[in-house]
């Protein structure tokens, strides 16, 4: 790891609000996610429009899942070596670079589908870099007893944009202009404020803090890219921590096709559906308030509890008893969520050696990765073969055995909160 100046220690940190740093690291990450909850709508319109094809508006997605399946782990040891600052800075500047390509291509009419998919794989490759070192850069700005506290604010930024993405995407690709680029150029324009605030931060700051984090004589930076797969197997909590998200993870990862079939077959109309859907997924951001609440409670015992409650409300959304009562459930599970997600960050950054912290967080994040398109799949079997009933019954079974066997765990019962 490249050696620095040592800085002097950091004063008494300043309310949230009042930390510039975080501030200008918060903006460029909402900046950021907004423009990619935006395209993610964008794509796979463009590739329809293109190619008639929804198979391949699919494919487009896939591409873009396995890049950043395949650049989690190298992104991880990146983080650790070297600058996130600058990191971030360059792989904001290349995703802006292939968005603004692809504006030009749709402009001058040269727009292709292989020119896509190559646009998708290096997207999903930015978006592990710059995810691993944004979370390393939270890090550093804050100090660690306001950890929750930045994280939950996250938590606002990744749920309000995931809320206000696909609409305002859908919006600005109905613009005639420009071949229907505008949400790219919004995009590419969200990446460039990115970068500009990621650059406004000091550099190097999360060296400095390393430095602090790191014990004298420590040498356990070594370990090669696959460090932090190792870490989060050989830790006690972190491992059934992992095995439990990655369960729940791969079961709500097809759960909004089940419920679209559901309410489909129950003859609820696409725009009641639509409503449903989006008034239960506001709970994630109703959850936030909660954080600070449920966080009373040892992370352990909050984590097995919230994920044995979503096993009743995974079953009792097989009724049909219409979409208000589906959207209902699915506030009430989702309210959970953001303290659940929290907890899980604040264990990994905080129990991780601060020299392969880049390379644990990556590797929770491949982990978690893999049970997205895991999950897709399976529920795209499971209603081929199975009512929709069935299969979201099938999928409440699958989540009481993940979570029956991390209950199992007492080490996950006796976790405690990670000293500041």
């Amino acid at each position: 790891m490249t050696s620095t100046q040592a800085a002097p220690p950091l004063s008494a940190s300043p309310p949230l609000w009042r930390n510039l740093r975080f501030q200008a690291l918060w903006i460029g990450m909402t900046s950021s996610t907004l423009g990619v909850s935006v395209a993610d709508i964008a794509y796979p319109l463009v590739i329809l429009a293109l190619t008639g094809s929804p198979a391949r508006a699919g494919l487009f997605a896939a591409v873009q899942a396995i890049g950043e399946i395949i650049a989690g782990l190298p992104a991880g040891s990146l983080a650790d070596r070297y600058d996130s600052r600058l990191i971030v800075v360059a792989a904001e500047v290349c995703r802006a670079i292939v968005t603004t390509a692809v504006v030009i291509a749709l402009i001058t009419g040269w727009l292709s589908l292989p020119l896509l998919l190559a646009a998708g794989a290096l997207l999903g490759i930015g978006q592990a870099v710059c995810t691993t070192a944004r979370t390393l850069l939270l890090r550093a700005v804050v100090r660690s007893e306001q950890l929750t506290a930045a994280l939950a604010q996250d938590q606002v930024r990744t749920n309000g944009a995931a809320m206000a993405g696909p609409a305002l995407g859908g919006a600005l690709y109905s613009i005639r202009a420009l071949s229907h680029a505008v949400p790219f150029l919004f995009t590419a324009a969200s990446f460039v404020v990115a970068l500009a605030t990621a650059a406004l931060l000091p550099g190097r700051a999360d060296h400095r803090q390393k430095e602090q984090d790191q014990p004298q004589g420590d040498t356990s930076g070594s370990g090669g890219m696959l460090a932090g797969l190792r870490i989060l197997w050989d830790h006690p909590v972190l491992r059934p921590a992992m095995i439990l998200f990655m369960v729940v993870n791969t079961v709500g990862a097809g759960l909004d096709l089940i419920l679209i079939v559901l309410l489909r077959h129950q003859g609820v109309p696409a725009s009641e559906i639509g409503l449903a859907l989006g008034l239960g997924y506001a709970g994630s951001i109703a959850g936030v308030l909660l954080i600070k609440i449920l966080h009373r409670f040892q992370p352990g015992v909050l984590m097995l509890s919230m994920c044995l409650l979503w096993i009743p409300i995974f079953a009792l959304l097989s009724v049909p008893f219409g979409p208000w009562w589906a959207a209902g459930l699915l506030f009430i599970a989702l309210l959970c969520m953001p303290a659940v997600q929290v907890t899980g960050d604040v264990l990994v950054i905080q129990r991780a050696p601060a020299e392969q912290r880049g390379r644990v967080i990556a590797a929770g994040m491949t982990i978690l990765g893999l049970g997205i398109p895991a999950g897709f799949a399976g529920c795209g079997l499971l209603l081929q073969y199975l009512p929709a009933q069935a299969a979201m019954l099938t999928l409440a079974a699958i989540l009481a055995v993940g979570v029956g066997y991390c209950a199992t765990k007492r080490e996950l019962w006796q976790a405690r909160w990670p000293a500041p």
